[in-house]
């Protein structure tokens, strides 16, 4: 491993980390360990894929794949992300062992040959639980920051896994989150104020996700997100034969796959909407700022799920709001931290078909509030969830943190 000797060293662990170049997996861990390879030198510990290189290179970041299964199994941490996995075929659970088992050997071995200054666990479950936990082995062991993403809080509701929670967020140097809600749901568990930092993921705004010049109203909604219970994709499809009443010309693509999207197909065979209906599946980041360009509306029906998961932050929000583009979102508490009902985003309740049908139609039907809401959006997010802000603040925290 290539290493400057005057830079300070991060070892990252996750488990949602590009297989290689122009993976469709969300990349904003990879993100954020390319833009902090320009101040540190960052190494990431993943889970292993089939097809994917034990050992990497992705520009410049360092990359050790665990492996914990025969390749054709290690399936667990892809496609979705571990909950959505295990959810999905719960025969995977017999794989859990062998993944964190695998993961904390590995770490302990490179706690062992390197001296890295800083751990930066994502997710509490299971990366920052086995971080702390690898520190147990290490003589002088680094400082470790977990920062959580939403599903690692507000999903595994039961007593143990809140007691190794807390048992992380305890023995962490902190925990950053990615909303203030987030934060609330850490403090009600006991955590410090002082130990919780909110920094969410960044988004591309200045080159990437930005607007067009060339937007014109064709009547095209769009929905981003895995097909996943807590997405709430249902409820966009309940809404659409409303939406068709009033608009029939109207179109709605799907962005995104999961365990869903078999009963998705089922309820659009039985409404007969499928002819306005185009799912393009998963597609790679670099494609998103065109799908967003094309479209009217933009809509987020987010929902808390039946097992209490739910969105921790939102930047697919985020990022069509840096496009411009007019939204119409749930009103979960995470979603504060990014829209201001009526002046970038309108909200509705969640799991409300008919209110979402009727501020998609307003949004249809009134070209003047569409650009006021993409603007003032786009202006809000600007200031606030850049990827240079938002690398700056990582900055500043790990520096203290090692310190």
């Amino acid at each position: 491993m290539t290493r400057n000797s005057a830079s300070k060293h991060i070892l990252v662990l996750t488990s949602t980390f590009p297989r290689w170049n122009n993976d469709v997996e969300p990349p904003f861990v990879h993100e954020l360990c390319r833009r902090l390879s320009k101040t540190f030198s960052v190494h990431v510990l993943a889970p292993h894929a089939s097809g994917a290189a034990v050992e990497d290179q992705i520009n410049g970041i360092q990359v050790t794949r665990y492996r914990y299964f025969f390749s054709r199994w290690e399936n667990l941490a892809f496609h979705g992300g571990i909950l959505a996995n295990l959810k999905q075929n719960p025969m995977r659970y017999a794989l859990v062992p062998f993944f964190i088992v695998a993961q904390l050997v590995v770490l302990i071995r490179l706690l062992n040959r390197f001296q890295f200054d800083c751990i930066h666990a994502h997710w509490l479950i299971p990366q920052g639980l086995i971080a702390i936990t690898a520190c147990l082995f290490i003589k002088s062991a680094p400082p470790v920051i977990v920062t959580s993403h939403g599903g690692d809080l507000f999903g595994l509701k039961s007593f143990v896994f809140n007691r190794l929670r807390r048992f992380v967020a305890l023995r962490s140097a902190t925990v950053t989150v990615v909303s203030h809600a987030m934060r609330e749901a850490l403090q009600e568990m006991g955590i410090a104020d002082s130990r919780i930092k909110v920094i969410p993921m960044g988004v591309d705004l200045r080159k990437r996700f930005v607007p067009t010049m060339q937007r014109s109203a064709s009547g095209a909604l769009l929905f981003v997100g895995r097909l996943v219970e807590k997405k709430g994709l249902k409820y966009l499809i309940e809404a659409l034969p409303l939406i068709l009443g009033k608009h029939p010309n109207v179109t709605l693509k799907i962005v995104g796959d999961g365990q869903e999207k078999e009963r998705i197909l089922d309820r659009i065979l039985e409404l007969g909407i499928g002819e306005h209906i185009e799912f393009l599946g998963a597609v790679a980041n670099e494609t998103l700022p065109e799908i967003y360009h094309w479209s009217d509306v933009l809509v987020f029906p987010w929902v808390v799920a039946s097992d209490g998961d739910r969105e921790g932050f939102g930047l697919v929000l985020v990022e069509s709001l840096g496009c411009e583009c007019a939204t119409v979102v749930t009103d979960l508490p995470a979603m504060r931290d990014i829209i201001h009902n009526g002046k970038s985003a309108l909200v509705v309740p969640q799991k409300n078909a008919n209110l979402l049908a009727e501020k998609v139609s307003l949004l249809i039907d009134n070209d003047t509030l569409r650009q006021s809401l993409g603007k003032q959006g786009r202006q809000y997010v600007l200031e606030r969830f850049d990827w240079e802000i938002i690398t700056i603040q990582y900055i500043e925290l790990i520096r203290s943190v090692i310190k």
